[in-house]
């Protein structure tokens, strides 16, 4: 086990700063249609697919100098029949007939336009395997971050006056962000984790509660510590680490088990006497929620949970467990006996430094609107019920 998991790259803490923000703006940038440019070796320009445009894929032909390509994961190359690769990414070119239709229809598989199979045979793309630190990947992890659907267009910059690239960046009014930036951003980001507020908020059956929120360096989004009770820092606390859910949460929907589990978790830490719930912002296995809502329809159309992920380009689970380590140790927990059905769960949080010395089960029933979806949670997910 890693004893110091924040470590594992090293980085100036003056650096940090500078880091996140960097990630932080091109990540707004993108956000909004707008190009940044990512650095690192060979510097390429880049938007969002699903923001793109017949204008904004001429400008990125005109500016580059250079034929755009399509960069997608390879979960998702490998659902449209176009790749099988044992990478992440893969970059898709078809010179001239990369059209803007074309990118949304293989970006999205809730387009309206969905790619033919017919389409398929009659296209003649290229297909490259990216190298896993490359500037395409980073794009893709760039869309990821963005909580865009994680494809990115892009092409790298051939203009001969953009010898000097941050003044060429400059003079075009682009974000520059250096690729290490965009793949170090969740080790970062949790590693600058600091409490920033914090008050006891009584709840029915936990009136000895109290709530603190920890925002990282970056003044990104908040993850909570809901810490019921006072717990022995010198036993192992039980513990629930549960990602938020607005439709599960607020909204009582019946197609997922999440509000049933938050709910489930602070009964039960109160009936065990103390404990502490991590309320993670990590909406839809950290697809965020926009993906979510998209996967939601996919699965109305027949693919279970995790095929409708894939279906998107994500992986079945997207989440990372850094912060909740962070916080743990922050709060001067490093032994938790963790409430989860999810085994994965429990290895993903003690490869982070955390000892989980039991796991604690965590289930609820179910109902017609989810039988599905926790059949396919434990028939391929491995969790156990």
């Amino acid at each position: 086990m890693n004893e110091n998991p924040f470590e594992l790259i090293s980085m100036p803490a003056s650096r940090e700063p500078v880091s996140l923000l960097a990630v932080d703006r091109a990540v707004s940038e993108l956000r909004r249609g707008r190009f940044v440019v990512v650095g690192g070796g060979v510097a390429v320009l880049v938007q969002a697919a699903e923001g793109i445009t017949p204008e904004t894929l001429l400008d990125l032909r005109l500016v580059s100098h250079q034929q755009p390509i399509l960069a997608i994961t390879a979960r998702r190359a490998a659902v449209l029949g176009l790749a099988e690769t044992v990478g992440k990414v893969v970059t898709l070119a078809a010179g001239d007939r990369l059209s803007a239709d074309l990118i949304q229809n293989i970006a999205d598989p809730l387009s309206e336009n969905p790619l033919p199979e017919e389409v398929k045979k009659a296209l003649t793309v290229t297909v490259k395997e990216t190298p896993t630190y490359d500037c395409e990947s980073a794009a893709v992890a760039l869309m990821k971050l963005a909580r865009l659907l994680p494809s990115a267009v892009t092409a790298e910059i051939a203009d001969p006056t953009a010898d000097d690239l941050a003044a060429w960046t400059a003079r075009h009014d682009f974000l520059l962000v250096d690729a290490g930036d965009i793949f170090q951003y969740d080790g970062t980001a949790a590693r600058t984790l600091r409490a920033v507020s914090s008050a006891r908020v009584p709840l029915p059956g936990a009136q000895q509660t109290r709530i603190i929120a920890f925002r990282p360096l970056d003044g990104g989004l908040e993850h909570l510590a809901i810490v019921i009770g006072e717990p022995d820092k010198e036993a192992p606390v039980l513990t629930r680490l549960h990602s938020e859910c607005f439709t599960g949460d607020l909204l009582g929907s019946l197609r997922c088990d999440c509000g049933d589990q938050l709910q489930g978790a602070v009964k039960e830490i109160t009936a065990d006497g103390t404990g502490v719930l991590l309320y993670l912002a990590q909406e839809g296995r950290g697809i965020g929620l926009v993906n979510k809502l998209r996967a939601y329809e996919l699965q109305d159309r027949g693919f279970d949970t995790m095929d409708a992920n894939e279906q998107l380009g994500f992986d079945a689970d997207e989440r990372v467990y850094l912060p909740a380590a962070r916080i743990l140790h922050l709060l001067g927990f490093d032994r938790v006996r963790l409430m989860t059905n999810n085994p994965g769960k429990v290895s993903a949080l003690a490869n982070c430094g955390i000892v989980v010395e039991e796991r604690v089960a965590h289930a609820f029933p179910s109902n017609k609107h989810n039988e599905t979806y926790l059949r396919t949670k434990a028939a391929r997910g491995g969790h156990v019920f």
